[in-house]
């Protein structure tokens, strides 16, 4: 165990169960001393993230985008300041996990546009689904399928949830972990290709014409 020592706020300091530790904002930012631009902006997605009340038992997200740049700029010149700043630029209200996270950082380096995250939509016959992430315009929906995808159970349900999608006229695509885990920091240029004329999007040789 290593101890630093550094300038804290009197609200960068909170008391959980009697143990004084650092606020999740300043957390954030000291997390910046060590941890990459994306994976900044995963943790800065999951403060940012609206809870849902029913299954988490609050309504208000853990932080707000103002809160974090007030943090950046209460410290300027702190180790990491900089891959703070981006990753904040980077993050978006609406992910849910991680991956929801990477996977639209990764489309949009392939040349894709900013993707709607976690916005239900309804389809045809009333029927409301929300997929992770949506091209409204282009009628493209991508899933993440985690590792939970592959139970039986689950299986069904996305069947279903394809089915709904198509007869609304609309796409369902899903991303499977094991695919994810061979794109995870790059965006491979003929799947860049691929996304882009499956959402409608022009070619690289359309810009060029």
């Amino acid at each position: 165990m290593a101890g630093h020592v550094g300038q804290f706020f009197a609200d960068e300091i909170v008391d959980l169960h009697g143990l004084l530790i650092t606020s999740r904002a300043r957390t954030w930012l000291d997390c910046a001393r060590k941890m990459s631009i994306d994976e900044l902006t995963v943790v800065a997605d999951h403060l940012l993230r609206v809870p849902r009340p029913e299954f988490e038992g609050r309504s208000e997200p853990f932080a707000t985008r103002e809160d974090l740049a007030d943090m950046l700029d209460r410290h300027k010149g702190t180790p990491g300041i900089r891959k703070a700043r981006l990753a904040l630029e980077q993050a978006r209200v609406g992910s849910d996990s991680a991956p929801e996270t990477r996977l639209p950082l990764v489309l949009e380096r392939a040349g894709l546009p900013e993707p709607q995250l976690n916005v239900p939509r309804e389809l045809s016959g009333g029927v409301v689904r929300q997929p992770d992430l949506a091209y409204p315009e282009q009628k493209v929906a991508v899933e993440y399928d985690g590792e939970g995808h592959s139970e039986v159970e689950q299986v069904v349900r996305d069947i279903a949830r394809e089915e709904d999608f198509g007869r609304a006229g609309g796409r369902s695509s899903e991303f499977p972990s094991a695919t994810w885990s061979t794109m995870r920091g790059r965006a491979r240029p003929r799947s860049g290709r691929r996304w882009r004329t499956a959402a409608g999007c022009p070619t690289d040789s359309q810009l060029m014409s």
